[in-house]
């Protein structure tokens, strides 16, 4: 394939990946695309991830429905040379199971399972942006007989690895806003050239009230929202910017910090500007924490950082404390979520608290329903007893 094929490839990943839209469908129209420049066998198995704990809460593979218990079980208790998780963790954020297992996967449990479905190879690329949060990963498989995959091919995934995991965010803040799940979800605001409203989510209303200037009664809307509206469509007049996301961070009136993300909508007619307005780094994992095991603030970092694969120096490095004070903190974790090693304790947490969410995501994907980010809330997990 030319340079000029994958460089077209990549701009259209981008303008996929740029307006906000149902998870699903994003997954759908990049697959088409990465089709073109890195061909793979039946279909790519596509996942979101807690950017906290690097934990999984959702996947969409075309043709399964549901994610086998027992597979979901390997990858975060069974001992092999490639994993998701794994991926997320690592220093190239790629890894083929070929590579991994030296030329060599008959040994691998991941490659037989993959081989009762026809794959042979499996390539894992993660996604993560330019700013270095980790918001999914892609798998792609081949099955007997397709060459190997190319230096060229991983280059290429690794170039589009930050816009997919923008438009991974996206869309989750899109399906948040247009089903609220928390008081403090996401709103969406749909402009046209001339600002004025043309429709917008439940609860935003709450948000442009927070926002300096503007009168959302009197239909003004706040400058930031405008200067990042006159962006969006000063970028969508710029061939070189096609697909670009304009981002502004705002102090609102309440002494939080907002984030709001632009981008122009795929139209025929008139230019629309959406607009998405988030708190900046709500989390979720540490409140959880705290509610279901009663960690302290220090087991909540050491532990988030158990979650995403730190080592015990690096840890120590982290948070400036002895190895000695990082294990002592482990000690007091194992005992009060009542495991044994750090294996057991992302187990614990994964299948206690993300699980559900994944489990509940494959029922949103049947429905056409927005996928939801995040560990499943603690409150409903009492709700309904799961």
């Amino acid at each position: 394939m030319s340079t000029d094929s994958v460089q077209c490839a990549a701009d259209k990943i981008a303008r996929v990946c740029a307006a906000p839209r149902g998870l699903v469908a994003l997954w759908q129209d990049a697959s088409e695309v990465v089709a073109g420049v890195v061909p793979y066998y039946w279909t790519p198995c596509w996942f979101t991830v807690d950017p906290l704990s690097l934990l999984m809460t959702s996947h969409y593979h075309f043709g399964m429905d549901e994610f086998p218990r027992e597979w979901l079980a390997a990858e975060y208790y069974e001992d092999d040379v490639q994993s998701v998780p794994g991926v997320m963790g690592s220093a190239t954020g790629i890894s083929t199971l070929h590579d991994a297992a030296e030329g060599d996967p008959s040994r691998s449990p991941r490659w037989r399972r993959n081989r009762t479905l026809g794959g042979d190879q499996e390539l894992i690329a993660r996604l993560r942006t330019r700013s270095g949060e980790n918001w999914g990963a892609l798998s792609l498989y081949r099955d007997e007989g397709m060459p190997l995959f190319t230096d060229t091919e991983k280059s290429f995934l690794r170039e589009i690895s930050p816009v997919l995991a923008g438009g991974a965010r996206r869309a989750l803040l899109y399906g948040q806003a247009k089903e609220p799940e928390y008081s403090d979800s996401p709103g969406l605001l749909v402009l046209d050239h001339n600002w004025d409203i043309e429709s917008a989510t439940p609860g935003v209303d709450r948000w442009m009230a927070d926002l300096p200037g503007g009168n959302w009664d009197r239909g003004e809307l706040p400058a930031a929202v405008i200067a990042l509206a006159a962006r969006v469509l000063r970028s969508a007049e710029d061939r070189d910017h096609v697909g670009e996301v304009a981002l502004s961070r705002v102090l609102s009136r309440s002494g939080a910090w907002l984030v709001l993300h632009g981008a122009c909508l795929a139209s025929t007619g008139t230019q629309r500007i959406a607009v998405i307005v988030e708190p900046a780094h709500p989390s979720r994992l540490y409140p959880l924490l705290m509610s279901a095991y009663g960690l302290t603030e220090r087991e909540k970092e050491v532990t988030a950082m158990v979650l995403q694969g730190a080592s015990t120096s690096q840890i120590s490095a982290a948070l400036s404390v002895s190895a000695y004070t990082v294990q002592k903190h482990l000690e007091s974790i194992f005992d009060k979520t009542g495991v044994r090693s750090r294996r057991d304790l992302v187990g614990r947490v994964f299948f206690h608290h993300y699980e559900p969410r994944f489990r509940d995501n494959e029922k949103r994907t049947l429905a056409d329903r927005p996928l939801r980010g995040g560990p499943w809330p603690a409150d409903r997990r009492r709700r309904t007893g799961q």
